[in-house]
């Protein structure tokens, strides 16, 4: 089978690395495009993942999103012409999904935030397949067009799958120049050009604030956008560490005390790994982070000062799930 995948933010290659992997082994052939957004091309070229770069994220206008989003299908659909795909899979690409019905290729989409609304009013109605985390209840899902016929769902949390033969790298500390001896929070800001997360997180900003300030501390911050990192830099903050590119954030996340996320893949790997997590996300909850709250592995966080710093010695124990289910899932795509 030949198979196209598309990939448009950071964390996509993280989550399709294995099962590229095991769709070679089983001999498929694979081939990558990708949308030049945030660390998503540097972390491509850090696993070694080729592929074919073209589009670049248009920011939070709700118009220039649409029009990036009609030129972008556009080029995918006159790169992907004539190669013979059997599939098209992609993790909340439009852009993958109106392409694939064009040319008229069976698309595979996944997703584990469901109140992305706009999104998936395209990329799951276009979709023959549908695959979400068993947590999200499939009756919010009604709404984009997804049937049970359509829906398939997985146990756990992606996380799980694709840091199933994770290790943590102690380098990374060195590479950031990070004191073993003082506690180490990982941040992560807010998706702030994602059309779900458009007012400011003001309780973000006063977070960093907070953990900048503490000597006691080296507070990590994951910027998504040179913008981002520009904005922090000028904050000043003695006890911020910032990552100036791609960085192995797995490793950071496993290596450290603490992670508190405005978004929502760090927050789930640093669950993954069994990492003390605070969640200052500041949209709609999705089935995904209720579950993880309901279970205590996920802290909501309404004042910096509730943050519990300390050093964390031993992590919870950490669940390893295999991805050739997911493998089988994806395989499992309806023909055309």
């Amino acid at each position: 089978m030949r198979i196209w995948i598309d990939m448009t933010a950071p964390a996509h290659p993280l989550v399709f690395r294995p099962l590229i992997e095991r769709l070679r082994e089983r001999g498929h052939h694979v081939e990558v495009t990708a949308r030049d957004y945030a660390q998503t091309l540097e972390l491509l070229r850090r696993l070694g993942i080729d592929h074919v770069a073209f589009g670049e994220h248009a920011g939070a206008s709700r118009t220039r999103k649409m029009a990036a989003l009609a030129s972008r299908s556009r080029a995918a659909a006159r790169w992907a012409r004539g190669r013979g795909f059997d599939l098209a899979a992609a993790h909340g690409s439009n852009d993958l999904a109106l392409a694939a019905r064009f040319l008229r290729i069976p698309a595979f989409n996944t997703f584990d935030y469901e109140w992305a609304t706009q999104q998936h009013n395209i990329g799951c109605r276009l979709a023959r397949r549908v695959m979400t985390p068993e947590w999200i209840p499939p009756s919010r899902l009604t709404r984009y067009g997804v049937t049970s016929r359509k829906l398939v769902q997985y146990p756990g949390l992606k996380e799980e799958y694709y840091l199933a033969d994770f290790e943590p790298d102690e380098s990374v500390r060195d590479e950031l120049g990070l004191d073993r001896e003082r506690i180490t929070v990982i941040v992560r800001p807010p998706p702030d050009v994602s059309l779900y997360h458009r007012k400011a997180n003001r309780l973000f900003l006063d977070v960093l604030v907070y953990l900048g300030r503490r000597t006691e501390l080296q507070a990590v911050v994951v910027p998504r956008t040179s913008a981002q990192r520009e904005y922090v830099r000028s904050l000043g903050l003695p006890s911020v560490v910032l990552a100036e590119g791609a960085v192995d954030a797995q490793s950071l996340i496993a290596l450290a005390d603490l992670v508190v996320s405005a978004g929502g893949t760090m927050n789930r790997e640093a669950v993954a790994l069994g990492v003390p997590v605070y969640t200052t996300f500041g949209g709609r909850l999705g089935g995904v982070d209720e579950e993880l709250i309901r279970a205590g592995r996920l802290r909501p966080l309404t004042d910096p000062r509730a943050i519990d710093l300390r050093r964390c010695e031993t992590h919870d124990a950490r669940t390893r799930r295999d991805p050739d289910l997911l493998v089988d899932l994806l395989l499992g795509t309806p023909d055309r």
